[in-house]
């Protein structure tokens, strides 16, 4: 049974459009495996704790060592990792921030990436521990920043989502850049005219080829 992990980091709940073309991508998702599994997780409504040296302490701390204080430090990072174990395709809505990913993201993935559970050193080498997975990054911003674009080098959240999941072993990657949608405050466009060609790309990649 396939499974799909659904991640959220959008603080504009319905007005979002990471988040609606996120969930378009669920439901093509789950018509297309009828029998799948999805798991959600909304970054915005998740409790992240600071990662601070006693955290940091307990990580490195040999698991059968670890004290029931130092367990329950780690108990939301465990929760967290295991739906990136339990899936096999992941989909995240993430809207541009000044220039990067939301505060929310960085701090899910602050909890995730974890020497010992999601990459490993291997002769003083990094190797990623999350293989045969398949991430789909649904990105939206107010202007365009897509390569060859004039804003281009103003990107940075594609290279480091590129970067930081493929550190931990996750290379099969698609992006679906959801730009320009400032002009959708400015009443360049309507809401609707402007999702419209993504939510029909989305479609697309559920297609029978």
């Amino acid at each position: 049974m396939s499974t799909l992990l659904h991640i959220d980091s959008s603080p504009l709940g319905e007005a979002s459009i990471s988040r609606n073309l996120s969930n378009e991508f669920v439901q093509r998702w789950k018509h297309a495996h009828p029998n799948g599994e999805i798991i959600t997780r909304d970054l915005t409504a998740t409790q992240f704790p600071g990662i601070d040296a006693r955290w940091i302490g307990a990580v490195y701390t040999p698991l059968d060592s670890r004290t029931p204080a130092q367990r329950e430090l780690l108990a939301l990072s465990d929760t967290l990792i295991s739906e990136l174990e339990r899936a096999d395709e992941w989909v995240l809505g993430v809207p541009m921030h000044n220039f990067s990913v939301p505060t929310v993201l960085k701090l899910w993935l602050d909890q995730v990436v974890r020497a010992g559970r999601t990459f490993s050193y291997i002769d003083g080498l990094p190797v990623g521990l999350l293989k045969n997975k398949k991430a789909h990054f649904i990105v939206a911003s107010g202007g365009v920043y897509d390569l060859g674009s004039p804003a281009a080098s103003f990107d940075f959240v594609q290279p480091y989502l590129q970067a930081i999941f493929g550190f931990m072993g996750v290379t099969d990657v698609n992006f679906h850049r959801a730009g320009g949608a400032a002009a959708i405050n400015s009443g360049k466009t309507d809401r609707q005219t402007f999702l419209q060609p993504h939510i029909d790309s989305i479609r697309a990649q559920f297609q029978p080829a």
